[in-house]
Formats: C-alpha cells, structure tokens, sequence
C-alpha cells in the first residue's frame, strides 16, 4: 500500500512539474525566442539546466519552509502529503482552463495550510511572515517598476534599443587557416551585446524560477520523508524539463508575440526585477509567485513612464493632470532623445497603445485571491473529514 501511495505522490508531483516547466520556460525565455535570440529547442535545454541550478543551490531553502516549518513533519504522512499535491495539480488543471497563471506557490502553502488547521497545529509566526511578503513582494515591485518608468526607462530605451537583424548573430569565418566565430550579415556590435544581455537574464529568470518552484512540487513528498531532498530535487527537476520541451512550446509563441505590445526592453526589465525579488525571498525560505511580481513590475513600469508628464511639484499643486495609465511604454517618440520630466503632454502618453487589457488583469486577480482561498478551504474540509472518519 505504501508502495502504491509513493508512487502516485511521485507521478503527480511530477504533473505539478511538468505543469511548471510549461509555464516558467514561457516566461523565462519568451522575450529570447521572440527575439530569435535562441530557438524552442535550445530554449528547453538552458530552462533544464538553469533551474536545476536553482532548485538545487536555493530550491532546498523554499522546500525546508513548506515541509516542516509551516506544519510539523510529522503531520505529512505519505496519505496527505500525495492529499496536498492533488489540490496543488487540480488548481494548476482549472487555473490553466481558465487561460490565467495561478501561484503555484500560494496554493501549494494553502494545501499545506489547510492540513495543519485540521490537525489544529499550525506555525502562524511562520505563516504570518510568509503572506506579508506575499503582500510586500508585488508591492515593492510595482514602485521598483514606477521609479525606473520615470526616471530610467526613457534613457535606456534611447541609448540601449533591443534591436534585431535578419540572419544569424554568428557565423564561422573560415576564410583563415583556423576558423574563428565572426558577426553574421547584418549583425551589429551593439545587437550581440544586446543579445547576450537577454540569454543572461533568461537563464537568470529560469534559475529564480528553479530556486521558487521546486518546492511546489515534492515539499510535501520530502516532509514525509517519503522522498530525500536530493532525489525531491530530481524528480521535480526531471519533470519540468520534460515541460520545457513540450507543453512550453505554447507559451514560448504567445510570450514572443506578445512582445508587440510589450517592448523587449521593458520585458526584460521586469525579468530582472521580478526574478532579483524571487531569488531573494527563495533564499530566506520565502514561497513567493513569480508571476505576480511580474506583472505588478510591468504596471508600475507603465505607470512610472505616464508620470513624466509633469513635475512632484506640479503634481502636488494639481497643476497639470497625470494620466494614470501603463500604456506609456510603447510610445514612439519621433527624437529618440528623452525630453525632460514635464515636457510631456498628457495627449502623447495616451495616444500610445494598450499595453495590457485592464478586464484581462482584473480576472487575473481575481482568481489570484480565489485559488488559494479554495485551497485552504477544500484542504482543510478534506483533512478534516478523513481525520473524522480515521
């Protein structure tokens, strides 16, 4: 029986895995595929590589928290540990039904939750810590995304344009005894750099995600100590790369096309910023969404960029009004100099198009809130009545 219950712990795990590697390859590698930096295939086989790197150099930090120091271990028998990976699998299942990314993360701590309340024996310092950052963490980079949409975007745009060429980067000069690597037709000096600046931040972007999400799928599984923290490692690892090169197909094309309305500079901006705040909070033990921080970057991103329409002062006087909107990053100024901060008209910014669909980030949210929310409760009523039945 034993035998039979580790095995299915195992086999959903990694379907919460596998589910994982579709979605993180997308957002990790995304601007890079659409750029035609790298191809699908080389894509999956850097997300395989850096997030392992993550899982298993911070991944253990994160997996420490949520399999014992939330709920003690002794409550993760190997019955409710494969419990809990079902309702983290069956939210990722409507999540993605839906069209919208859940958190992994906030559902997996939910489950988690919702056992230790129906055995009554819950760590709430712990859990107190860790939905405070869930609160502070999108927070902190929405006015990251705000101070660099004001004060640094319009620069870096001008003097760093991420730009691409027909062809390749590279070909092989063979026109010498030894052949030596040489710019391909049309590649540009400032386009190579610009290119090893996005394969950078996507293997960093997969690294945060490795160093988050390893613990969604086996925390329960090493907590009940059906699984060693090495061999938990593995099979989430495994998974995901076998994700990272199917299902993640798909959302590395609507990530790269989507970058029609999002720059590539501002994607990876907000790459950076979000993985810099995951990676962080892994390393403290935090599971955090990655996804969340993301979006709240690109908002205060946009935000930040609209704002340069008038000056604090005039703001705080009300004499110039500020379009509050996120729809200022796709502006194309006919100078690529930056004008100064209030030397903008509030008509510019707003004749620029949509950068996100306010409806589609409210459903987003929405089901934010709800899927963790449901978590904790169908977990809790589940424990409950087993343990009443028991």
């Amino acid at each position: 029986m034993v035998e039979i219950l580790l095995v299915v712990g195992v086999g959903v795990a990694m379907f919460v895995g596998f589910n994982i590697g579709g979605s993180s390859t997308g957002v990790a590698f995304g601007p890079a595929v659409g750029s035609g930096v790298l191809s699908k295939v080389t894509a999956g086989v850097l997300m395989s590589i850096f997030f392992l790197a993550g899982g298993a150099i911070v991944g253990p930090n994160v997996v420490s928290t949520m399999g014992g120091d939330i709920v003690p271990e002794q409550h993760f028998s190997l019955a409710a540990s494969v419990g809990i990976l079902f309702f983290v699998g069956g939210a990722l299942l409507v999540a993605n039904s839906f069209g919208v990314p859940a958190s992994t993360s906030m559902t997996a701590v939910s489950s988690i939750v919702g056992l230790g309340m129906a055995v009554g024996d819950v760590n709430w310092d712990v859990l107190g810590r860790i939905v405070a950052w869930w609160i502070v963490a999108p927070v902190l980079a929405f006015w990251i995304g705000g101070v660099i949409g004001r004060y640094i975007y319009p620069w870096l745009d001008a003097r760093f344009a991420l730009e691409s060429s027909d062809g390749p980067l590279l070909t092989i000069d063979r026109s010498r005894s030894i052949p030596r690597p040489a710019l391909g037709p049309g590649t540009t000096g400032r386009e190579l750099v610009g290119s090893v600046v996005i394969l950078a931040i996507a293997c960093y972007s997969a690294f945060s995600a490795g160093a988050s999400n390893v613990a969604n799928a086996v925390a329960p599984l090493v907590g009940s100590g059906a699984l060693s923290m090495t061999a938990g490692v593995v099979v989430a690892c495994s998974a995901v790369a076998v994700g990272a090169f199917t299902i993640a197909r798909r959302t590395l094309d609507t990530v790269g096309s989507d970058l029609t309305d999002l720059p590539l500079l501002a994607a990876l901006i907000v790459a950076t910023v979000a993985s810099s705040l995951t990676t962080f909070l892994s390393y403290i033990g935090i599971p955090v969404s990655l996804a969340l921080s993301a979006i709240m970057c690109i908002v205060g991103l946009g935000w930040g960029r609209a704002t340069r329409v008038t000056t604090i002062p005039q703001a705080v006087r009300r004499e110039k009004e500020v379009p509050v909107t996120t729809r200022a990053l796709t502006i194309e100024e006919e100078e690529k100099k930056p004008r100064a901060i209030g030397e903008e008209e509030p008509e510019d910014v707003l004749d620029a198009s949509d950068l996100y669909d306010p409806a589609a980030t409210g459903r987003v949210i929405a089901l934010w809130i709800f899927t963790p929310g449901s978590a904790v409760t169908l977990s809790y009523l589940f424990f409950t009545a087993i343990f009443t039945l028991v």
